[in-house]
């Protein structure tokens, strides 16, 4: 019994952050899409005193960052985790002089955002399309699921997992959708029908490592932001059923710390 009554006294230290609301992620994402389309990152809030602020995986600042930029939406979606206190938005852009696709990551210590972790990509970035992407992003549904429909944290995180496991290690056993559509860049992997699938083009012996989770179980997602071999990048995902039915990636190539992945002399070839 006293065993019992102390596990049951530790529990609430495994519980989310009890400010960590729907409504209140939810209203600090919104800030940021202010932020972007204003280019004025003084609309994000509520900020920490010292937030980490990354773009591209690289060390940056909120003056130097993306957020200075304006850039008007054409398409948002946020995925709000309660238990880890964070968000992830994925903003395009594709009608305006310059297009883009974005994600964010924020992060919260304390009911104030702690660290910012964006990606940017624009002209020239891999397999660069906002106006592919705003056409098959838009077509599909990351609605909310059913509350006895719905997969645990970890049958999304190990959905997630797998897939990204498989580019170094062939014989990982992955949850693969059907149907199931990969949106990378610009391309799609389908055309919305019901034989779509996206174990295709996935190339071998790539690490995908320095993984950063946000998981929203209502709807299904998380987004692992993470290392591409030498490059940043992001890989989403919605399941349905403990299957993959969604894959979007984001990759940035311009600026890039190291040699490119996926990329030959001369030629492109589909990384996953």
């Amino acid at each position: 019994m006293r065993t019992l009554l102390l596990l049951s006294l530790a529990i609430p230290a495994l519980t989310a952050d009890p400010l960590c609301t729907r409504d209140f992620l939810l209203a600090a994402a919104n800030t940021l899409l202010a932020a972007q389309t204003a280019g004025n990152p003084s609309l994000l809030g509520p900020l920490s005193a010292s937030p980490v602020i990354s773009q591209n995986e690289k060390p940056s600042t909120l003056t130097a960052s993306i957020l200075s930029t304006p850039i008007k939406a054409d398409h948002t979606r946020h995925s709000l985790d309660t238990t880890q206190c964070a968000t992830y938005t994925e903003f395009i852009s594709a009608k305006g002089a310059k297009p883009y696709v974005n994600g964010y990551q924020l992060w919260f210590t304390n009911g104030t955002i702690s660290k910012v972790d964006a990606l940017t990509t624009t002209t020239g970035d891999w397999l660069f399309n906002a106006t592919g992407t705003l056409n098959w992003a838009a077509k599909e549904d990351w609605g909310v699921i059913p509350v006895e429909k719905r997969d645990s944290r970890a049958v999304i995180k190990a959905g997630a997992d797998a897939y990204l496991d498989i580019f170094s290690d062939k014989s990982v056993v992955v949850p693969w959708g059907k149907p199931c559509a990969r949106l990378e860049g610009g391309a799609y992997t389908g055309n919305g029908g019901a034989n779509d699938r996206c174990d295709v083009g996935i190339p071998d012996n790539v690490k995908l490592v320095n993984r950063r989770y946000v998981i929203d179980e209502t709807v299904g997602a998380v987004d692992v932001m993470l290392t591409f071999g030498s490059l940043a990048d992001s890989h989403e995902f919605r399941l349905e059923g403990g299957k993959l039915r969604f894959v979007h990636t984001i990759t940035p190539m311009n600026g890039s710390r190291g040699p490119t992945v996926g990329k030959g002399k001369g030629r492109k070839v589909r990384r996953g």
